[in-house]
């Protein structure tokens, strides 16, 4: 299989596992991360992480040699294929962590944009190099891309198709540069998260995702009604009670 998933701690861990093509995301692949997502919604884990085989790569962007000479409809296929299997990622119920080891360009960048989080190790070299191959991204790059680093820094990478390494933090590409095993580098920042209550937190990134789409007077009225509901859960009464007490709160996830 070239996606693995298994189970690290109270974590969900897909690895692309193409090290040989440096984690090239061919067709077969999307469909094995779309089945991996479909799992790991179903499953118990409290955060996805997400990385690629090899010191090399996180994911060099899609299949070249697979695409080349395809067909118009069968090239809309593919990047329908791809839209939707990221976008299941960003609908996942619980957080997923990108961490970047090495090349992610391409579809692999769009992979780690629809992620909740990213992280990069020091080797992390990211772009949206489709212009020089003449075409544009179309796993949600065009998308993502400007909501999270602004419509100018976005269409600078685009256009240029230039690598971003050491300014990733800066520009806010990525949310941290980390050292170490990729892997173990993912479960340190998810256990900054995963002791609190899941379905707070899920309507935290609810509020906060909506705040993309909506006008800020609208946003508050979506930011007022998720806060009601987190005040009813149990786990509101036991974090309250667990301050007022000098405790740490032991959540339930109800």
């Amino acid at each position: 299989m070239s996606v693995e998933l298994t189970t690290r701690e109270t974590c969900a861990v897909l690895m692309l596992n193409r090290p040989e093509a440096l984690n090239a995301l061919s067709v077969a692949v999307l469909r094995q991360i779309d089945e991996a997502l479909e799992t790991v919604a179903k499953s118990r884990a409290r955060a996805l992480i997400i990385t690629g085989a090899g010191n090399k790569a996180f994911c060099a962007g899609a299949d070249i040699k697979e695409f080349r000479h395809q067909a118009m409809l069968d090239s809309k296929a593919r990047t329908e294929l791809g839209q939707a299997t990221f976008a299941k990622l960003d609908r996942l119920p619980i957080a997923s962590i990108a961490v970047i080891n090495g090349y992610a360009f391409g579809g692999g960048l769009e992979l780690a944009l629809a992620s909740t989080f990213r992280l990069a190790l020091p080797n992390a070299k990211l772009g949206q190099p489709e212009i020089k191959l003449g075409t544009i991204p179309g796993y949600g790059g065009t998308q993502r891309l400007p909501r999270l680093i602004g419509e100018a820094r976005a269409l600078e990478l685009i256009l240029t198709g230039r690598t971003v390494e050491a300014e990733a933090a800066r520009i806010g590409l990525v949310n941290r540069i980390v050292e170490g095993d990729a892997v173990e580098a993912g479960l340190a920042f998810a256990r900054e998260f995963t002791g609190y209550s899941l379905p707070v937190l899920a309507l935290a990134r609810a509020a906060v995702q909506r705040a993309l789409d909506l006008p800020i007077h609208e946003g508050l009225k979506v930011e007022a009604d998720l806060s009601t509901l987190s005040f009813q859960t149990r786990d509101a009464d036991e974090g309250a009670a667990a301050f007022t007490q000098k405790r740490k709160a032991r959540f339930v996830d109800a």
